[in-house]
């Protein structure tokens, strides 16, 4: 989720007062979520499209390598 103004967003729950935007992914490998990549800025549209498909491409390389078996 990109976050352009957390204001705007209906039900958003702030863990920072100073929050403005946010962009959140998923941590989701075959068995489900198991965590959340949660970036704030104190600067309302701090992200755009080009830092979400990064951190996306960042999350899948870790989903990756936390991928093993026992």
């Amino acid at each position: 989720m990109l976050i352009k103004d957390v204001h705007d967003f209906p039900g958003h729950i702030a863990c920072d007062a100073d929050s403005r935007s946010e962009l959140v992914v998923l941590l989701e490998d075959d068995e489900g979520v198991f965590g959340v990549l949660d970036l704030d800025s104190p600067l309302p549209g701090r992200f755009d499209k080009a830092d979400q498909a990064g951190i996306e491409t960042l999350a899948a390389i870790y989903v990756a390598a936390s991928s093993f078996e026992d």
